[in-house]
């Protein structure tokens, strides 16, 4: 019998229809599309191959050996593609001649080839394919997915038992391996949702890290989260079908002249439609890639037991080292939120459906501490978690603002949200922009992972704003207005508008970021195009900008969006160009205005009202002060009131400070928002008051400190009540880290302690520091604390601004460098702006006056020194 016959046999064997006809049915379009032409592809192949495999051995030809017939890689999932390759194997028992396996190969392989279709084929005993196995990762994976075709089906089987026993085994060996095979290919290939023209295969959260996962299941350490995964690779799958039947190819690059054709072909608007669609699918499987690592990881830990893991288990498990036995420590981290094992998970006296701002409280602990959102933790605050209130309360706003500030950690943080839903229920707007391909080569990022990676580059520019929450926001919206027709900035000015009063700014905030949204791009399209020593050039955008506080936003908003945009977006040209423009607008701005709050009030009139930029201030109790000033005089000894806010509507449930706590210390009618419009302060109103003396600043914040307040804002300034004496009074904005408020006579007793030396703050903020600690953890890459002096701060006093980021013991830090260099506090204005530090200080010298200028100088190096160490 001659090829051709064997050929034809075989494509008749079992079917009425011939295999090139059934092939040229399934790709013509004349049958199921999808799934369902894979698999029939798939059986008719099957057929096909049965029929070569089975077909009568002409007289005097070797006889049939007792072998098998295998598909592997795709072909063995049933993923057979138009233009797929045939991945084979001809597996035999050995004991046959070589001419006969010879022959039974030929009757297979010569066939395919004569159709013109690719083929990936090997020959092997069951032992050679078991050592194969054992010396390539790859094969074994191929042969994972070995699905029995024609033969002996006995063979077939004892293969599969045999590797897959032997991939449980070396699970431990493999994993790793496997991991870090997928990081390499990641590299070469790009991340997925990101790329204007992406390998539907190889890059990151493609088909080949679905085969990965399958491999991780099969192993039987870890499965990947099923929720999405199946239909984000069915969706590849679509997408490569069509690429294979428009292009002809059997390619899974998906080119830029290729994408409308593909469209076409799927049904879908436009190119732009494809490709967000691709993206959301590879955005699923690289989440489940993430938490699935991180599983193993975690499984492969505990098995490790007293034994030292191996190098490539140790360096799979850098990036979480973890701990012996640390399964069941619980660490809490913020109110309904703990650390364990490395991840950040519930309380379990979490109640998301009554706590509204847990969602985003979750997240900002997960990012400001370098961890995880564990994956039921995410799943239970998608499905439970209330609804916030529209505007949304004080605290939720601060814990967004924390989770922006939180740098490279909150990238995965967001993503964890996003991938469940949580991002467009929180901003419905950024439906417009997720996954939105942008075709400029400029850009690297899709609309949204730019606008991210934009506030990522945010937080290194905080210390040089007044206004680090606004800048972290409008890093968010800038590009908001790409989902909508017409110039972007223009649309996006009015989005940004209804979007920060969603999240809770006040009228003059929302309009600044409304401002910072529509202008983002002036800067630079003014340096770069106009002639900057022309004053209509400066007047134009001095008049854009409004003031030098905006202006100030405005120049470190252009240099984040540029860097997040790619590396040809900014360039130390481009940079000279704009801080000269920066320059010269400042200047014209502080002779023609104010500004908009570029320089400090003098002392005479900083306790007037005065609040921290951007934070709402509790109204002063005149009367209220002065009888607990006059109390503290006549105790010698600090007097404190905690007021606690009015209980919340049935509406706003759960949009406190997440305490629980009853009111403690005196309640005071005062502490409701006096204009409904203005955005409500965070935490609840802690006033001190205490004779004049000195030490006083770092004693009462490192008593709050030690109690697991954190300070939002705060006032110090002197009185005279009555003429009876100097006092002290201190007003403060307060939140419990965690659980409830401590008792005010507690926090008395600890400041009369700190106050006379008996408590020792700093061991004891060091010992909490220590025991807290965790290994696994990262430091938080934050910018360096930035301390100067403000050019124009008081005829009084010398105003040293400090801006940081915020953590435990800050302000107590602040106080002991000013106390230690012998200079006294007269006043201060403290804000905490999401994670970073916003303060000015009043001081002045032993003789009662502002420091000369160099000494004033020397002073802000040594405390920016001893913030920094």
């Amino acid at each position: 019998m001659t090829a051709d016959t064997s050929r034809d046999a075989g494509s008749r064997a079992g079917s009425d229809e011939s295999y090139p006809a059934a092939r040229l049915r399934l790709l013509g379009g004349d049958g199921p599309t999808g799934a369902g032409r894979r698999a029939e592809l798939s059986r008719a192949t099957d057929l096909w191959l049965t029929g070569l495999l089975n077909a009568p051995t002409p007289d005097g030809a070797p006889a049939r050996p007792r072998c098998a017939l295998v598909a592997v890689g795709g072909y063995g999932r049933g993923e057979l593609s138009p233009r797929s390759d045939l991945d084979l194997v001809l597996l035999h028992d050995g004991r046959a001649a070589r001419e006969e396996i010879a022959a039974a190969a030929d009757r297979i392989w010569y066939p395919v080839w004569d159709m013109g279709l690719s083929l990936d084929h090997s020959v092997r005993t069951l032992e050679e394919a078991r050592r194969t196995a054992g010396e390539d990762l790859k094969v074994h994976l191929g042969l994972l997915d070995a699905r029995h075709v024609a033969g002996d089906d006995t063979l077939t089987a004892e293969l599969r038992t045999s590797l897959s026993a032997r991939w449980r085994s070396d699970a431990p060996s493999r994993l790793p391996e496997l991991h870090q095979m997928g990081r390499e290919r990641a590299r070469r290939h790009g991340e997925l949702p990101f790329l204007l023209e992406p390998d539907l295969k190889e890059a990151r959260g493609g088909l080949r890290d679905v085969t990965a996962l399958r491999a991780v299941a099969a192993s039987w350490v870890a499965d990947a989260p099923r929720r999405g995964l199946e239909e984000a690779r069915a969706t590849l799958l679509d997408v490569r079908d069509a690429l294979h039947l428009t292009t002809g190819r059997a390619t899974d690059r998906l080119a830029q002249e290729d994408q409308p054709q593909v469209a076409e072909a799927l049904g879908l608007l436009d190119a732009d439609a494809l490709l967000r669609r691709v993206y959301e699918a590879a955005r699923t499987i690289a989440y489940a890639s993430d938490v699935t690592w991180r599983e193993v990881g975690r499984v492969l830990r505990s098995r490790s037991g007293r034994t030292r893991p191996s190098h490539r288990l140790r360096g799979l498990l850098a990036g979480r080292p973890g701990r012996r036995g640390a399964t069941e420590e619980r660490l809490p981290l913020a109110e309904g939120v703990v650390e364990q094992d490395g991840e950040v998970v519930l309380a379990r006296t979490a109640r998301p459906d009554r706590d509204p701002v847990l969602p985003l409280r979750a997240a900002a602990a997960a990012a400001r501490s370098g961890l995880p959102l564990a994956l039921p933790a995410v799943h239970r605050l998608a499905e439970a978690a209330a609804p916030l209130p529209v505007p949304w309360p004080a605290d939720a706003r601060e814990e967004f603002v924390i989770l922006l500030g939180s740098g490279r950690d909150a990238v995965p943080v967001w993503e964890a949200l996003e991938a469940a839903g949580l991002i467009t229920r929180l901003l419905p707007d950024w439906e417009r922009v997720r996954c939105r391909p942008q075709r400029n080569p400029v850009h690297r990022w899709t609309v949204d992972r730019h606008l991210v990676e934009t506030a990522v580059r945010a937080c290194a520019l905080t210390r040089r704003v007044r206004r680090p929450d606004l800048l972290l926001v409008a890093a968010l919206l800038h590009d908001i207005g790409k989902g909508w027709p017409g110039d972007h900035s223009v649309a996006g000015e009015t989005i940004a508008r209804d979007m920060a009063v969603r999240i809770g700014f006040g009228p003059e905030d929302t309009e600044v970021l409304a401002r910072l949204v529509r202008h983002h791009l002036l800067l630079v399209e003014t340096a770069t195009r106009r002639d900057l020593e022309d004053p209509a050039t400066v007047e134009h955008v001095a008049t854009a900008v409004g003031g030098i506080d905006t202006l100030e936003l405005l120049h470190a908003l252009t240099e984040a969006d540029a860097l997040a945009t790619g590396p040809a977006a900014w360039s130390t040209w481009r940079a000279s160009l704009i801080a000269d423009l920066v320059k010269r607008v400042t200047e014209h701005l502080r002779t023609t205005t104010d500004g908009d709050g570029a320089t400090a009030t003098e002392p005479a009139a900083d306790t007037a009202g005065a609040g921290s930029p951007g934070v709402p201030t509790t109204p002063v109790n005149s009367a209220g002060d002065e009888r607990l000033a006059l109390e503290a005089l006549s105790t010698g000894g600090p007097v404190l009131t905690l007021h606690t806010p009015p209980e919340p509507s049935p509406t706003s449930a759960g949009a406190g400070d997440g305490s629980g706590n009853t009111p403690v210390g005196k309640v005071d009618d005062h502490d409701a928002p006096a204009e409904p419009a203005a955005p409500e302060p965070v935490g609840v109103e802690l006033v001190v008051a205490l004779p004049d003396r000195p030490g006083v600043l770092p004693a009462v914040a490192g008593v709050l400190a030690l109690h697991r307040l954190t300070v939002r804002s705060a006032e110090l300034r002197s009185i005279r009540p009555a003429d009876q004496g100097a006092a002290l009074l201190l007003e403060w904005r307060v939140a419990a880290e965690f659980g409830s408020l401590p008792r005010a006579e507690r926090l008395r007793a600890d400041l009369v302690r700190a106050l006379d030396g008996s408590l020792d703050i700093s061991a004891r903020l060091a010992e909490r520091e220590a025991a807290y600690r965790r290994p696994r953890r990262r430091a938080l890459q934050a910018p360096p604390p930035r301390v100067g002096v403000a050019p124009l701060g008081s005829r009084l006093a010398t105003v040293i601004e400090v801006r940081a980021q915020d953590a435990p013991g800050l302000l107590y830090r602040i106080g002991r460098a000013l106390e230690d260099r012998g200079v006294r506090v007269r006043s201060a204005h403290v804000s905490t702006l999401g994670s970073n530090a916003v303060d000015a200080f009043y001081v002045t010298g032993p003789d009662g006056g502002p420091l000369p200028a160099t000494g004033a100088a020397a002073l802000a190096r040594e405390v920016e020194r001893a913030l920094a160490s």
